[in-house]
């Protein structure tokens, strides 16, 4: 009896253990066996989140999304880039005529034109300045053009279109500003009469008027002096000692200070000043001033 009891222990202890390690084997192999699209056996999703076949590419080897996911738009294929140019384009406009800091006919008889149809608002100087470069941008927004302030082949064509061959006044225009009457200082011998109020200079002989022109002054730190003096020497091609600065056609008449060309009295007008020298804008009428005058002529600058 007490061996066939231990035999029925030991067969019960045994098919425990038996019963166990089967019980174990079926629980790992139902988490190495679960399918990966069974909604079943698979846990829940925490909210908001996403399996890997959600963000995946094609042939990433994801597993496929399950049939109540939202299928994902087909991928568009990128288009195909253009041609790359290998050559430049044209320049529109065509070729550049004029530009700034030029000088000539050419330049006058753009100003007179661009004058004729309100885009420039002086008299033609001949220089091509920030004045002129505006007023060429002016027309060149005006019909449709780059604004450039260059004078190209399309600009000036368009320009020739719609205005006339200026004329020899509208080329060299008289001063616009009225002549003051002459300080009696004036009124005998030779005489450069120079009046700041109204900023112009008439070459006088005996009392009557060869020539006018516009000038412009120093500013108020070098102002230009005034009263009776003489002109003791000429100069036609100086250049300043001090601002090494141009000084065509200079006729000195009191110390450093001389009536002489200024192109950027030309190109800027009285947007400027001078250091105390009587500025002409008008290159034309100052030449033939220079000729003209002698060394001991006399100059006069009044109020």
């Amino acid at each position: 009896m007490i061996r066939t009891g231990r035999t029925g222990r030991g067969y019960a202890l045994r098919g425990a253990a038996v019963v166990a390690v089967v019980a174990m084997a079926g629980v790992t192999a139902g988490c190495k066996e679960q399918p990966a699209t069974s909604a079943s056996a698979a846990p829940s999703a925490p909210a908001g989140s996403s399996s890997p076949a959600d963000d995946a590419k094609p042939g990433d080897g994801y597993a496929s999304p399950s049939a109540s996911a939202k299928p994902k738009e087909p991928v568009k294929a990128s288009p195909k880039p253009s041609a790359t140019r290998t050559t430049p384009a044209p320049d529109p406009q065509g070729t550049v005529l004029m530009a700034s800091g030029a000088e000539g006919k050419q330049v006058r008889e753009l100003q007179a034109r661009l004058r004729q149809i309100g885009h420039f608002d002086r008299n033609p100087t001949g220089y091509y300045g920030t004045v002129t470069v505006a007023a060429v941008q002016s027309f060149q927004g005006k019909r449709g053009l780059a604004r450039t302030g260059k004078t190209d082949t399309v600009t000036w064509q368009k320009l020739l279109g719609m205005t006339h061959e200026p004329t020899a006044t509208e080329l060299n225009p008289p001063t616009t500003r009225p002549v003051a009457k002459p300080d009696k200082r004036c009124l005998t011998g030779r005489v450069i009469c120079i009046s700041k109020n109204s900023r112009t200079l008439s070459w006088m002989i005996d009392g009557k008027v060869v020539s006018s022109m516009d000038v412009r002054f120093g500013s108020q730190y070098t102002p230009t002096r005034e009263g009776t003096f003489s002109v003791y020497w000429k100069s036609r091609h100086h250049v300043s000692t001090i601002y090494h600065t141009a000084m065509p056609y200079a006729m000195f008449f009191s110390g450093g200070q001389a009536v002489h060309y200024s192109s950027d009295f030309a190109a800027r007008g009285y947007n400027g000043a001078s250091h105390g020298c009587v500025n002409v804008r008008d290159e034309g009428k100052i030449a033939a001033l220079f000729a003209a005058v002698r060394t001991g002529d006399k100059v006069v600058v009044y109020k």
